[in-house]
């Protein structure tokens, strides 16, 4: 069952990827071009720097959790190389339980501020660009990201079961 659900999320984390690195090269596109109208016809793409914002906070919502998923985020265990498996499982756990909080309730409040912001009504000031779909899609990566520290939470107990 673990490694079904370990499976699925790791499918569907490259697939948010994938969208991440297309929204980078959308970034691309839209810088380049902003600069070669600018250069060739004196007239900019009007709300470069908005848009550029949108995408790269969902570029990066969407890619957290894959590199969850290669183990890239940043992880200091040289001192824990020192205790036995059993330690080492213990702290995994642990930490993986804090993270997996933390994560839901980031979730949760990206969530609640999107709503927020439908309510008060609020859109970008040069384009008038509304600004929930994009803090509604941050919350989804950030949910993903959740997903994958759980599923790494259980094979640290399960590991630590083992021990």
């Amino acid at each position: 069952m673990l490694k079904r659900c370990e499976s699925i999320v790791c499918r569907i984390s490259k697939l948010f990827d994938i969208l991440a690195g297309w929204g980078i090269v959308a970034v691309m596109a839209l810088t380049v071009s902003n600069i070669l109208l600018r250069l060739l016809i004196k007239s900019p793409i009007l709300g470069t720097y908005e848009y550029v914002g949108f995408l790269t906070a969902v570029a990066i919502g969407f890619s957290l959790a894959y590199c969850a998923v290669q183990n890239g985020h940043i992880a200091v265990s040289f001192v824990l190389e020192r205790f036995s498996s059993k330690i080492q499982a213990g702290v995994d756990v642990i930490t993986g339980f804090i993270a997996f909080i933390f994560l839901s309730l980031s979730t949760w409040h990206m969530g609640k501020y999107a709503y927020s912001m439908i309510v008060s009504g609020e859109v970008s000031p040069t384009t008038k660009t509304i600004f929930y779909p994009f803090i509604y899609l941050v919350a989804v990566g950030l949910f993903m990201l959740s997903l994958v520290v759980l599923v790494k939470l259980a094979g640290f107990m399960k590991r630590g079961v083992k021990g």
